[in-house]
This record gives C-alpha cells, structure tokens and sequence, in this order.
C-alpha cells in the first residue's frame, strides 16, 4: 500500500484516534484511547515524508520549518476536518505529529466537565486557568468555555492560539481568533496589542513566558476574563509555577496580583476507561476563595491542597476525590485510579482494598 495523507487522515477518523504519528521506517501510528497503535501496512520511507511535508506546507511555513528544524500549524482539509499538525527533524527526515480536531464543541456533560465550568463562564473578570500535561484536553476545556459565553453573552473575544483547532462562528458575541505565526508573531507581543481592541474576554492558548504572565494577570486584574493554559500538573504546582518565573524582587507584587485577579484553576487528566471504549476527564477544581487568595499573598501554596479537600460547599474537589468518584462510578479501572492518586492511601481507605 502506498500512503497518501488522504488515506491516513480518513483512516485515522474511521478509528476515532485523538492523534496520527508519522515517523520514518514505521507504518503510520494512530493514538486511540491514549495508546499508541501501530496499523498495517508499508513502513513510511524519507521520499514519502518529504511528499507529504511539502503538501501541508504553504511558503512560509515551509521557510519556518527550513530555519527552526520545526513547524507547528493547523489546516482543514474536507471530509477530514482540521487538525493541527507539529513536523520536526529526525536524522535529517522531516517526521510528524499530527492531532485531530473535533468538529464541533461537544456539551459539557458529554465532555465530563464539572458543572461549576459554565458558572465560571459568567464572571466579568479575573484569570481562569486550565492545566494538565499534553494532551489531557486543555484547548477542548478551553473552546467549550468560550462557547459557553458565545451563546449566553454580547462580549468580545479575542483568542490568541498555535494554532487554532477549533473555528467558532459568531453567536451572540464576537469571537476573533488569532493564530501565532499566521496572524500574530507571539503570545507575548500580540497580547499586549489584544488589550487595545477593547477586548471582554481575552483566551490565550499557553501562557509561556514571564511577558505572557505579567501581561495576562494585568488584563484580568484591570477588568477582562482571561482564560489561559498551563502545563502543570495541580493546583499547587501552578501557583509554584508562576511564582518561580518571576525574580525575586518581583515575587512579593506577583503573588499580590495573582491573589487578586485569580478566579479558579482547573486541573486536568485524561484516562482510558475501564470499559476500553474512550477516556474520560477527571478534574481538580480549585476556587479562589478568600482563604485561597490569602495563601497565595503570603506564598503558603503548601497550604492550598487542605482547602481543596474542605472546599467541597464552593464547589471544589481534589483529584483523589475526582477518581475515586470516577471509579466508584466504574467509569475507571482501581489500577488507573490508584496510579494516578496524589495519596494512593486516600483511595485505599475509601474502598476497602490494600
């Protein structure tokens, strides 16, 4: 069989897979509830990588590719969808990841979302984070929350993404979609310029440098809802996180805007169900009550996780307690939920096993 990127991306929504890897001397690879699975056929060679490499490329991404050794963007193609693709260099071979969008924004319930997303929705102002590793859904959690104030709300938003996996039509708000390296050269200089195009909510797709942060908690703290992506991995770690990218005579004024302008952060896994039919999402919830905002002035994020643990009347929740809600559920298997508790003895208690 000779592969054509029509062949594989068809294949690859025939399976449902979330990704399609692309790599020299192996047939292609899809990622199909979180595994890696190889399928059947002739292994990929460098002639027909490079094929398919120059066929997503336009000009200036393939010049982008051509200096940094690596690319990432997204395209749409009919009857496939749009997808997002990243290509870098193995032994001087183009290889690629490729992740599949969906087409539409699912409910949140079909999702899994924990009901207090939407009530976030709602607020006026101050900085929602979404975290979680790769892949765990982050950019779903995100587009789910700006269509959720698309049907309910007359505001601008603007998003800034690399790239952008999923197009949202004007509803009841505008929605302005940037994209890096099309539309925009960074987050970080693009956001400065978003501020001025009297934006309501301003989404952006990974806050990754200090510039984005500092930027990103002044336009929260000064009357916008901003929504952001962090690759961290709990609530805690993401206040550790943003304190520790700033120098330590910046620290004290930080953690006094992140403490003010903070709303909620929402922590995220994905994880393969025990019926082997798809994964689902278990959430950390944390809600920047005034306890909360006091730690995080005085830079005791240690002492956030007993708030999660106590703060079930404002809605939020520990991981620990999201699986084992999951697993008492049967949505997930007691060796998922085990391996990806923060106290396996938490969960041990609370199900009677050793």
């Amino acid at each position: 069989m000779s592969w054509t990127l029509d062949k594989i991306f068809k294949g690859a929504r025939r399976f449902k897979a979330s990704d399609i890897h692309l790599i020299n001397g192996v047939a292609p690879v899809f990622r199909l509830n979180g595994e890696i699975r190889p399928i059947d056929g002739e292994p990929l060679d460098a002639e027909s990588l490079h094929q398919m490499t120059n066929e997503l490329l336009n000009e200036k991404q393939r010049a982008k590719l051509e200096s940094d050794w690596q690319a990432c963007f997204s395209r749409f193609f009919p009857e496939v969808g749009r997808f997002r693709v990243s290509i870098y260099y193995r032994s001087g071979i183009p290889e690629m990841a490729i992740r599949l969008c969906e087409s539409v924004v699912r409910p949140g319930e079909e999702l899994g979302m924990p009901a207090i997303l939407q009530d976030l929705t709602r607020l006026p102002n101050g900085l929602i984070l979404v975290t979680g590793q790769t892949g765990v859904g982050k950019t779903t959690t995100l587009n789910y929350m700006v269509d959720c104030i698309n049907r309910e709300r007359r505001e601008k938003i603007i998003m800034i993404e690399d790239p952008i996996e999923y197009v949202h039509e004007n509803n009841r708000s505008i929605v302005i979609q940037l994209e890096v390296m099309t539309d925009a050269p960074s987050f970080r200089s693009t956001l400065i310029h978003v501020l001025r195009q009297d934006p309501d909510v301003v989404v952006i797709g990974e806050m990754r440098d200090l510039e984005t942060i500092e930027t990103a908690l002044v336009a929260a703290e000064t009357g916008h809802l901003v929504m952001a992506t962090l690759h961290t991995p709990d609530s805690v770690q993401t206040i550790q996180r943003i304190f520790s990218v700033f120098p330590a005579e910046q620290q004290n004024s930080i953690t006094v805007q992140l403490a003010n302008s903070l709303q909620a952060i929402i922590s995220q896994k994905l994880l393969p169900k025990a019926s082997g039919d798809g994964r689902v999402l278990a959430c950390e919830v944390c809600i920047a009550t005034p306890a909360i905002r006091k730690h995080i002035r005085d830079q005791q994020s240690h002492h956030i996780y007993t708030e999660l643990q106590t703060g079930k009347k404002y809605q939020m929740q520990t991981m620990d307690h999201a699986l084992l809600d999951l697993y008492q559920r049967g949505e997930i298997s007691y060796d998922v939920t085990i391996s990806n508790a923060r106290e396996p003895d938490f969960i041990k208690s609370r199900t009677n096993r050793t």
